[in-house]
């Protein structure tokens, strides 16, 4: 039991998010970006969740074992909730208005495909250049 009173278990049983991010030389390296150094590489899809699974339980385990309060809580972003304010200009509100009513969508709607196609667009780019 650790200091804070918490066994191995209930770590095990907590949910941390991971990231497969494809290896431009094939196969797929997984990262869980609230353990540190706690990664994995797989040659297939299919070997995913299995071995996201492996790497994480003997993360927890092996922190566990030297340094029990050392293990970090996943983290969520709670303030994801899926609604989001912002000011644009008039103009440019004007123009969205009228591009999602010619594509025949609600403005949120043309919006959001907006903000997708260039969040995708930004991390692609992102991706290569740090694979440089």
């Amino acid at each position: 039991m650790s200091a804070n009173g918490k066994s191995v278990e209930y770590y095990l049983e907590l949910e941390y998010s991971f990231n497969a991010i494809a290896d431009p030389d094939g196969g797929y390296v997984i990262v869980f970006p609230d353990l540190p150094g706690c990664m994995t590489q797989v040659e297939s899809l299919d070997e995913i969740p299995y071995m996201a699974e492996d790497v994480r339980a003997g993360w927890l385990e092996t922190v566990y074992d030297t340094d029990p309060d050392g293990i970090p809580l996943p983290s969520y972003p709670a303030d994801c909730n899926g609604e989001a304010s912002l000011r644009i200009p008039k103009s440019l509100h004007r123009s969205l208005a009228e591009s999602a009513e010619s594509e025949g969508v609600s403005l949120n709607e043309y919006a959001a495909m907006l903000l997708a196609q260039g969040d995708a667009r930004n991390r692609r780019e992102r991706s290569q250049a740090a694979a440089v």
